[in-house]
């Protein structure tokens, strides 16, 4: 505890920052990741600090996801540790049902974020052998500054914190509405307008079913190359099928399997606009990070034409779109699914452990633990399941740690003055 009360520097320093030492390790981020990390760490007996920079749990979930959104896979493979779905829920349940379980998750283990909480920077102190986690919290036009100082840092904050939007010719000046899909949330805004979609994930791929759902005429960007696999065959849930094979055969002789099955169900896409990649769906996940979209009823569209398949934009031109082979179309509105990313780089001062696109630079399952009393959760590729993991580990090796320092000695010495605002 000396090196610790060495970090400020003078009294002044302390009460304007509003130092906090934590008895534990810090969280940053109240999605899925940080929660499913601090109730684990709250099973075994080790106190935490969970930041959150908005003013809810789950802030993706609850601000920046459509409305008819529902769980791409069953929800056996989406549950949290140490508290499954309710029975009732369906196999695949809603965004609300979902935003429900994360709060009853939340609230049966006790757990408090501290919200409205940004993270400016977080550094080691080789010095003290600590982390430093500076924060803003807002509170109304009030701004107040933290430093919350620990031995363990947890970077919860996920692979979705921030939207990434394209630089497209033209884009800026284009007159119609220009929105990124975490603003999206119904389509019956768009009623009667011509809307292109950009981007064909999942996201892309569920708004423009949701556009013509709403009597919009959507047109879906393709710029490459795409797995679409059914998200169920034959009554089965292709990812759980996926799953059971891995156990018993070779990805390569998996992802055979898979192209059968979606050329069975789905029929040739190509002739759609749709090219697979060369690569089988778990391959190129696994390589790209890039998910296989699971088709919900978007695919019957495209074969129909009701939902139009375009290529790469060249560029805007006031109302108008160019496409690269050179065709032209008219367009009121234009919705970004252009995907997210991590925001860890602009804040955590580390280069070892993370790589500069905020990923952990050791793949899945290595991926948790880096050094200096580092960890990262939910940076799997590998969805609620693979934060699960990560969480499960963190929490097990943290608990190893903490109970060793919290050892008591025969010998132990009270400083005689503190600088830091305890927090248990």
């Amino acid at each position: 505890m000396e090196n610790l009360f060495r970090l400020v520097n003078c009294e002044e320093e302390m009460f304007s920052k509003r130092c906090i030492w934590v008895n534990g390790p810090v969280i940053v981020g109240a999605g899925p990741s940080g929660l499913a990390t601090a109730a684990c760490l709250k099973q075994q007996g080790v106190p935490f600090m969970l930041l959150e920079r908005a003013e809810c749990i789950a802030s993706l979930w609850q601000k920046r996801t459509y409305d008819r959104l529902k769980l791409h896979l069953p929800k056996q493979f989406c549950q949290l540790p140490n508290l499954p779905f309710p029975p009732h829920f369906p196999q695949y349940p809603s965004k609300k049902q979902f935003i429900d379980y994360l709060e009853s998750y939340a609230q049966h283990f006790d757990l408090n974020p501290r919200f409205n909480q940004c993270v400016q920077s977080a550094r080691y102190d080789e010095t003290s052998g600590f982390w430093r986690v500076k924060t803003v919290a807002t509170c109304g036009s009030v701004k107040n500054e933290f430093e919350y100082i620990c031995r363990w840092l947890v970077v919860a904050t996920g692979e979705n914190a921030e939207c990434v939007m394209p630089e497209i010719e033209g884009l800026k000046e284009f007159k119609g509405d220009v929105i990124h899909a975490c603003e999206y949330k119904c389509g019956e805004r768009f009623k009667g307008k011509k809307v292109l979609v950009v981007g064909c994930g999942n996201s892309g791929m569920e708004l423009s079913l949701d556009l013509f759902n709403h009597s919009a005429s959507p047109s879906i960007v393709v710029r490459s190359s795409v797995h679409v696999l059914p998200r169920e065959v034959f009554g089965k849930s292709t990812f759980e099928l996926a799953t059971l094979m891995l156990q018993w055969l070779p990805l390569w002789v998996v992802d055979k399997i898979l192209l059968v099955l979606a050329w069975l169900v789905l029929g040739n896409m190509e002739k759609f606009g749709l090219k697979r990649p060369l690569e089988g769906p778990l391959s190129w996940k696994n390589r790209k990070g890039k998910t296989p979209v699971l088709d919900i009823g978007t695919l019957e569209k495209i074969k129909s034409g009701d939902i139009k398949v375009v290529p790469a934009i060249k560029r805007f031109d006031n109302g108008c779109v160019e496409l690269v082979n050179g065709e032209k179309q008219d367009v009121d509105a234009v919705v970004l699914a252009t995907g997210y990313r991590s925001n860890v780089p602009s804040w955590l001062e580390e280069g070892e452990f993370f790589s500069e696109n905020g990923f952990p630079k050791c793949p899945f399952p290595n991926g948790w633990k880096g050094n200096v009393g580092l960890y990262a959760v939910g940076f799997t590729r590998r969805g609620l399941s693979g934060a699960s993991f990560d969480a499960i580990k963190i929490a097990q090796d943290i608990a190893q740690l903490w109970k060793q320092d919290t050892k008591p000695h025969k010998h132990r010495t009270t400083a005689s003055h503190r600088r830091c605002i305890s927090q248990f």
